[in-house]
């Protein structure tokens, strides 16, 4: 008799929404945003030495990559709720311990961060997965871009900022904004997503999804374009300051260009439109292509400093395109009894970027100034561009469904 007082939004939670992932993802970007150019000035303040702050850097992207491979297997035996919420609980350990400031607390608090942040990036895109149709993902992209854009629009800046006024400030800001986003989580009551039954037994151990990754070359794309994609960031945020300070521009203009160019976050839903009147295949080859000249361009100008800014900006700018639409093919291709794996996979592009790019600029730099790095990371989005010309050219469209008594008609090149 008193079940039937029960509300039905208590009996049957109503499925998270687009709009809901968005918000999640937003608070996640407030959360790790204000503290991205907070890090690295902690780490040389106690560290005192950038090879060693480098170095250390190296290290904690290898431990981040373990990790992120590593939460399929640990999801096996901890429900995927709680996976999520150690994720964000760690953000706040990160941030707390960071007051501290020691130099194994600040070494500490950054590998709690970073960890953090492949754990929930895991988790999150096997709930997108399992709640969002297909079709809808691009909606869902441009969504979770579209909130994202507060935190990361403003917490660089804010961070340094806040860390010259009062030391504690953004790391206060950011454990308060993860514990919100746990709650949030929580609100939304994911539980630990559906239910998909294998045709086969799980695998014994956590490196025994790879080959199923390597074979198949949908996914291998989408994580290259999604690697590619972040070398780009990095060498946006690392070495174009480094380029400005260089050449005797403001020590304050890479801030400045970060924000800037986040701020291009909130034209997601016209990024969206734009979008829309192609193809997934046309968007992203469109964004590397544009990309790709504006880096290698950037070279070219460099004996001019703020000429090969400018196009530096430019060039983020198709890098906020691809950031849309460049993760799409991965996402599609994903088979529903592969979820949280191949998310496991596809989160790596982090580290692995954070690992290759670092190195090869090293390399780069042996031979070339610091503008040298940019036309080597213009080669790479062009190498990306090429792989994009094998994708299908319908990937993302709905499927027409066929009227009564309509054959198939054969491509005209098999015919």
């Amino acid at each position: 008799m008193h079940e039937r007082r029960i509300p039905e939004w208590v009996r049957h939670a109503p499925a998270p929404s687009v709009r809901d992932f968005g918000i999640l993802a937003g608070l996640e970007a407030v959360v790790r945003g204000i503290l991205i150019s907070v890090f690295p000035l902690i780490m040389y303040r106690t560290l005192g030495d950038a090879g060693t702050v480098s170095f250390i850097y190296f290290l904690i992207g290898i431990v981040s990559l373990v990790a992120g491979l590593m939460v399929p297997y640990a999801v096996r035996y901890v429900p995927r709720r709680w996976a999520y919420s150690a994720g964000a609980l760690m953000f706040t350990a990160s941030a707390v311990l960071a007051l501290l400031e020691t130099p194994v607390a600040v070494i500490g608090a950054l590998g709690l961060n970073t960890v953090a942040a492949v754990t929930t990036f895991v988790c999150f895109n096997a709930y997108v997965l399992d709640y969002i149709d297909r079709i809808e993902l691009g909606k869902c992209e441009t969504s979770r871009m579209f909130y994202s854009a507060i935190g990361w629009t403003a917490g660089p800046m804010a961070g340094v900022l806040l860390l010259e006024y009062w030391t504690p400030a953004p790391f206060l800001i950011s454990a308060l904004a993860s514990l919100v986003m746990l709650a949030v989580f929580w609100a939304m009551r994911l539980g630990n997503g559906k239910l998909i039954s294998r045709a086969r037994s799980q695998a014994a151990n956590p490196l025994a999804y790879l080959p199923r990754f390597f074979a198949q070359p949908r996914l291998v794309a989408g994580w290259l374009f999604a690697v590619i994609r972040s070398c780009g960031w990095w060498i946006y945020v690392v070495y174009l300051p480094i380029f400005a300070i260089q050449n005797g521009l403001s020590e304050q203009l890479g801030g400045i260009l970060l924000s800037f160019t986040n701020g291009m976050l909130f034209a997601s839903p016209l990024i969206l439109k734009w979008m829309q009147r192609r193809s997934v295949k046309q968007s992203v080859r469109i964004g590397f292509a544009a990309a790709a000249a504006c880096f290698v361009a950037a070279t070219i100008v460099s004996p001019m400093p703020w000429v090969a800014v400018v196009v530096m900006v430019v060039g983020s700018l198709w890098m906020i395109v691809l950031d849309i639409c460049a993760g799409l093919p991965f996402l599609m291709a994903v088979k529903p009894s592969e979820r949280t794996e191949m998310s496991a996979v596809y989160s790596s592009y982090r580290d692995v970027s954070g690992i290759l790019t670092p190195g090869a600029a090293w390399a780069v730099l042996w031979f070339f100034p610091v503008a040298g790095i940019f036309a080597a990371g213009g080669v790479a989005l062009a190498v990306a561009w090429g792989i994009a010309a094998r994708l299908h050219p319908r990937l993302g469209q709905p499927r027409t469904p066929l009227r009564p008594g309509e054959l198939v008609q054969p491509h005209a090149e098999a015919a």
